[in-house]
């Protein structure tokens, strides 16, 4: 706590301007706190917006986290909106700020600065950009505008632009108030930041419910009618797509303009850097949010991540050391994140094995399926979990899951363990919750770290579901009925032994050759590879995920 008179000006609102704000107060009582919004609404659910615009959410002003009266009234700040600071005399301690109501410009002193200047949607330079019926969505008067289009008109047909988790939250709630969806990602994939056979699917569920999906193909341009209203998209295959609602979810650039004007130092991630106590390069100024940058756990290096939950944290941190001086140390931040396609979920927490490839970090992974509670209490569901760790230590850097129930709190227990420089032997460990409506015995997670470990001890080696296994000995240990109905993806030369046989027809094989053996998930596949390599198979790996996962992965390379 402290009875200083500290000046804290705080630029921005919503998750880290707010935070900042009410932790400040809660620790100085006696502070001169003023907060900047250059918008009307200073704290609202920006992660809501696509429920409100789908109607799951009925009431507007649940989106409200806390109106200006309130914060006001009950934390005594000095709450300024639609008032923009545009510029920092860091040598005088002062701001500028443009009143946007009246148009003047006026300066405000301070002791500490604290910069919740966030992000803005990305909109390309193309033609019909500017069309009345072409949306983004970052803040409330972007969902009022979005909610007049939608309910004041018969329009029938949408057009979704990028097919990450805006785009895809979108496409889901205007599907389900009936519209016609188009999802147009520039990737051959929809979520991008996960790996494409974990991302399949996704996409799978979107065609399910009658979600049109081209990817691989960005926008060149939107097609606007005589009076200039937005009538499709153009993409860059050529292909157009009749749209009379656009909705443009491409991504969000950092809003670091008043930071790089005033000379702080901006990171190598384009956003700005700070230390764990949210200071920029001044130290009587923070940087917080959006715009912001964190220390990237799995890597160690500053990274920028636009979620909600490291900028309320950030916020709250920078607040309480702005207004005493001290605080605890802004932690790691693994980019966990989830999203809710129809009857899918889909999660991730740190490294993907792809991010791992283009960052140049040799890591292992495994994939496993398995149920989200015990098999034999009714309404069980598939899900797939893929652990990345590092091939030397054990050391947990990421995972993703997707399936339908139970895939937040395994990704939710990875993150706690990836926060703790968990291995995978930790996970192997874990005394987690059973009850048959609830879990397993065996929890997918303990699954997955089963596996690793088995690869970490030479037990078990994987083949990865996408690989070329042309010209290597492939063992299909499904029943033949399963074969029948589902031949493995992409591969001609088979031999199909089910597992219960393997053993008396081991001399239909030669044990000399590379051999992979599949089988549905990969489970059996297990035991089939420790028969084969304790009767003197020299190579034998294990087909990721079987032939479910292969018909997944093999989707994208066909692609």
């Amino acid at each position: 706590m402290s009875n200083s008179k500290t000046k804290i000006v705080i630029v921005g609102g919503v998750a880290g301007g707010a935070s900042a704000a009410t932790r400040a107060r809660r620790m100085n009582e006696h502070a001169d706190i003023v907060l900047f919004e250059k918008d009307a609404d200073v704290s609202f659910a920006n992660c809501g917006l696509p429920y409100y615009l789908g109607e799951e959410i009925v009431e507007r002003s649940k989106l409200v986290v806390a109106s200006a009266e309130f914060l006001q009234r009950r934390f005594a700040l000095d709450v300024r909106t639609r008032q923009e600071v545009i510029a920092i005399d860091r040598n005088a301690k002062r701001v500028t700020v443009r009143n946007h109501q009246t148009s003047e410009e006026y300066t405000e002193q301070y002791d500490k600065l604290i910069l919740s200047t966030g992000a803005s949607p990305f909109v390309p330079p193309i033609d019909g950009r500017d069309a009345a019926n072409v949306f983004t969505l970052r803040n409330l008067a972007d969902t009022d505008r979005i909610k007049a289009a939608t309910d004041s008109s018969q329009l029938k047909t949408v057009a979704v632009i990028g097919a990450g988790f805006i785009g895809l939250e979108m496409v889901e709630q205007l599907a389900r108030r009936g519209y016609k969806a188009t999802l147009a990602e520039l990737q051959p994939q929809v979520l991008p930041l996960f790996d494409p056979e974990m991302a399949q699917p996704i996409e799978e569920e979107l065609r399910r419910n009658s979600v049109e999906l081209a990817l691989g193909d960005g926008i060149k341009q939107i097609l606007t009618n005589d009076s200039g209203s937005a009538r499709g998209v153009e993409l860059a295959s050529g292909r157009v797509i009749a749209a009379e609602l656009v909705i443009l979810g491409i991504g969000v650039r950092p809003n670091t303009k008043l930071a790089r004007d005033s000379g702080l130092e901006i990171g190598k991630g384009g956003g700005v850097a700070t230390n764990r106590s949210m200071q920029t390069s001044d130290p009587d100024i923070y940087a917080v949010g959006d715009a912001a940058e964190y220390v990237y756990g799995p890597t160690g290096t500053a990274m920028r991540i636009a979620l909600a939950g490291p900028a309320n944290r950030s916020g709250r941190l920078a607040g309480e050391h702005a207004a005493t001086g001290t605080s605890a140390k802004m932690a790691d931040v693994f980019g966990t994140s989830i999203v809710r396609v129809f009857e899918k979920t889909a999660a991730m927490t740190g490294l993907t094995e792809s991010l791992a490839k283009r960052l140049g970090i040799d890591v292992k992974s495994v994939t496993i399926l398995s149920n989200n509670h015990a098999g034999y209490y009714p309404g069980a569901q598939q899900l797939t979990l893929k652990l990345i760790y590092d091939g030397n230590d054990g050391r947990v850097l990421g995972a993703q899951a997707v399936g339908g129930e139970g895939v937040d709190k395994r990704i939710d227990v990875i993150a706690t363990a990836m926060a703790m420089r968990a291995s995978v032997r930790d996970l192997a460990g874990l005394d987690l919750a059973y009850a048959p409506p609830f879990g397993a015995a065996k929890d997918p997670i303990h699954m997955a770290a089963f596996a690793a470990c088995n690869q970490l001890d030479g037990i078990e080696d994987f083949m990865p579901a996408d690989a070329d296994i042309s010209g290597l000995q492939v063992v299909d240990v499904r029943t033949t009925g399963e074969v029948a109905s589902r031949p493995l993806t992409g591969v001609t030369q088979a031999i199909n032994i089910p597992l219960d046989e393997l053993r008396d027809r081991l001399n239909e094989l030669d044990p000399s050759k590379d051999t992979v053996v599949s089988c549905a998930a990969g489970i059996r596949a297990h035991v089939a590879s420790r028969i084969l390599q304790q009767h003197g198979f020299q190579s034998v790996r294990n087909l990721v995920g079987g032939a479910t996962m292969r018909a997944r992965a093999w989707h994208h390379v066909d692609q």
